[in-house]
């Protein structure tokens, strides 16, 4: 189904909106208004309209920012190309056309920069445990490859930026994925207050926003003033991928 044209853009606009109250619904059947699993303002509100036209399997830019990823577990069927040890990407044309990779009950990290996922694969090559990038706020692809992990049971870690937006983004991946914190915690920033070199680390801006997977978190990041970068605690995140941690 193509995009909807130019003039029909209110009645898309109406069935945007529909299509995203539905997709809450699905993803917190049970949340009670005050709980924890409520949707919460810092949720991202601005995402492309092309990445929700695709979750409700409208054509788009099939070949927008695809997915990078390292050592996922192949499909063996399907003849993938990609190689142990390089970083690969799948875009959402891929993804929408063969089946999820074949990470049954696999632990699989997932990061927010793509410079982990070239460090990793520098460093740890084909020894790296399977490890996906959002990029950012996760688009189209990134969100189709993280829904068909979670569909074949990998249990998802997640490390972001400690920096609000970095929040906000880990609230959205921990509560639509069921992702489990990945020293992404109020032990984790501290940490990473004490070992950050100063080039990767900078002044805290903006509004607080509350971690849901850890109340502790924000406060620490409010009273230290610091945003860390995720680079600056990769040889942390590296003991992780290396099974050494």
């Amino acid at each position: 189904m193509p995009m909807p044209p130019r003039y029909e853009r209110p009645v898309a606009t109406l069935v945007l909106a529909v299509w995203r109250h539905v997709e809450s619904a699905i993803e917190e059947p049970t949340a009670a208004p005050g709980s924890k699993d409520e949707p919460t303002p810092d949720e991202p509100d601005n995402e492309r309209p092309r990445d929700i036209w695709a979750r409700a399997g409208v054509l788009v830019n099939e070949l927008a920012r695809p997915a990078l990823f390292l050592n996922l577990p192949p499909v063996t069927d399907i003849g993938n190309t990609w190689v142990a040890g390089r970083p690969a990407w799948l875009s959402l044309r891929q993804l929408l056309r063969q089946p999820a990779p074949g990470a049954s009950r696999a632990i699989v990290f997932v990061c927010e920069n793509p410079d982990i996922v070239a460090i990793a694969a520098d460093r740890l090559g084909a020894a790296c445990a399977p490890l996906v990038c959002t990029e950012g706020m996760p688009a189209a692809a990134q969100r189709t490859l993280l829904d068909q992990l979670a569909a074949v049971g990998a249990h998802l870690h997640y490390h972001g930026d400690h920096d609000w937006p970095g929040i906000a983004i880990g609230n959205f991946v921990m509560r639509r994925w069921r992702a489990a914190p990945w020293r992404f915690d109020a032990a984790g920033y501290l940490a990473a207050v004490a070992r950050a070199p100063a080039s990767r680390s900078r002044d805290l801006a903006g509004d607080m926003i509350e971690a849901d997977w850890d109340p502790q978190l924000a406060p620490a990041m409010h009273e230290h003033g610091l945003a860390i970068a995720e680079e600056a605690v990769v040889d942390t995140l590296l003991e992780d991928l290396g099974g050494t941690g």
